[in-house]
């Protein structure tokens, strides 16, 4: 009985038809199969090379990375090194501005003196104007009294003239003073201003760089995030990849096992009706022989037979396994409705992103069930499913991949033979989801990252 169950399992996996089917069409089956496996042991080594190839990305990104950023701080090191020159800077243009407040004292000083020397110049000018010039130095000489009185009016003269003299000469020399000073604070203020001004525009530019760099961060990090998450996708699609051909390489197993179970049940069936011959020829000899052990041969075979209707009568009267409460009844079609609920979102652009299945909407508990026979590739938790189940289906040659997310719970591993309708999980509101509803996906070929393969579930499941 146990392997007429199993013989029946690996029928409904890989929808092959009726058990009596000649073997020639079993070993076509088998020869699909093995052409899927190939084809995913292909999809499966492209993806390996995919995610080498993302992982270097993201190397190369974090390697460029890790160099802005010791570029930026370098910049760093170069903006505060910059910023203590300019407070350098300030403070020599603040002692600056300090030494020429006092300069103005000291020119206010000078052009006092120069204003008071004015008008003692102006004197002189004007009394040797009015007295021709030598003619009071004479008549200072000229009379004198004696000698020695001349001798020292004449010192006198040359006294007032040497003062004269020193006079002009210093008024020279601080007008000449006076101007020296003016240029060269103004020529240090001015040196000043333009080397911080010099200074200010290299900071500046490293800020702008800093900026630049800071961006170029930036934008490599959400390159290697994007990358990252790629990856990630990539892995999932290799981890599906890999269940897919665990489970097309046990309905393979599971295929050859059937048909060593029909060759063994057709060479007995063989046996069994040469043995019915010779015991109808041995019948027909005795039924010449005798009539009275023909009519007790009759009698035992009318007992014979009324025993196996009895028996098969028993077998038809075992009560068939109930449907799960809410599960929706299953269709004639190549795949049935998954659950019981109204379609809340259709395949297509949402979010900005391409939703690649169906969602099915309903309260309470609502039973998940298998969309066509098939074998469980996959049953995990996922970031983004949620509780999630993904069935292989080999279907007249066709590999089809469905997917069963957001589920509450699971009730099938992977590995499990699932026949048509049959119960896999609870509708649930797990992973990325907001309120209970079924995320459903068909996939006509295996599932992948990009979903490439996914088609609308509304063209082949009952609305």
């Amino acid at each position: 009985m146990k392997k007429n169950i199993i013989a029946m399992n690996a029928s409904i996996m890989i929808g092959l038809g009726s058990i009596l089917a000649a073997p020639s069409v079993y070993a076509e089956s088998i020869s699909d199969l093995e052409k899927q496996k190939e084809s995913i042991q292909e999809k499966r080594s492209g993806v390996e090379s995919n995610i080498s190839d993302t992982e270097k990305k993201i190397d190369s990104l974090q390697d460029k990375q890790m160099t802005a950023e010791d570029q930026i701080a370098a910049i760093e090191a170069k903006i505060e090194e910059f910023a203590k020159k300019i407070d350098a800077k300030n403070a020599e243009i603040t002692q600056t501005k300090k030494e020429i407040e006092a300069l103005k004292e000291e020119i206010k000083v000078l052009k006092e003196r120069i204003a008071k020397r004015n008008e003692v110049l102006k004197e002189r000018a004007l009394s040797f104007q009015e007295t021709g010039g030598d003619v009071n130095y004479l008549e200072v000489l000229f009379g004198s009294s004696s000698f020695g009185d001349l001798v020292d009016r004449v010192g006198a003269v040359a006294t007032i003239a040497e003062a004269d003299r020193d006079i002009l000469k210093q008024h020279e020399l601080d007008k000449k003073d006076l101007e020296e000073k003016q240029k060269a604070v103004e020529t240090k203020l001015a040196s000043l201003e333009v080397a911080k001004a010099e200074l200010l525009e290299i900071q500046k530019q490293q800020k702008q760089q800093k900026q630049e760099k800071d961006a170029l961060v930036k934008k490599l990090k959400q390159q290697t995030e994007k990358h990252e998450h790629e990856k990630m996708g990539l892995e999932e699609e290799k981890a599906n990849l890999a269940a897919q051909e665990r489970a097309i390489k046990s309905a393979i197993s599971l295929e050859h096992q059937r048909l060593a179970e029909l060759e063994a049940a057709r060479k007995k069936a063989a046996a069994e009706a040469k043995k019915r011959a010779e015991q109808e020829a041995a019948q027909a000899a005795a039924q010449a022989a005798s009539q009275a052990s023909q009519a007790t041969e009759t009698k035992k075979q009318s007992t014979s037979s009324g025993y196996s209707a009895k028996s098969n009568s028993s077998s038809s009267s075992s009560p068939a396994s109930s449907n799960v409460s809410q599960a929706p009844a299953v269709s004639s079609g190549t795949f049935t409705r998954p659950s019981a609920g109204y379609v809340s979102s259709t395949m297509g652009e949402r979010w900005n992103k391409q939703h690649a299945g169906i969602d099915i909407a309903a309260s309470g508990t609502v039973p998940v069930v298998a969309a066509a026979d098939g074998v469980v590739s996959r049953s995990y938790f996922s970031s983004t499913y949620g509780n999630v189940v993904f069935v292989t289906h080999s279907i007249s040659g066709q590999q089809w991949t469905t997917v069963y997310a957001h589920l509450s719970s699971r009730q099938v591993g992977e590995g499990a033979v699932v026949a048509k309708g049959q119960q896999v999980g609870i509708m649930g509101n797990t992973g990325h989801s907001y309120g209970q509803h079924l995320h459903f996906e068909l996939h006509k070929g295996s599932w992948n990252y990009s979903k490439s393969n996914a088609v609308n579930p509304l063209n082949y499941i009952p609305n």
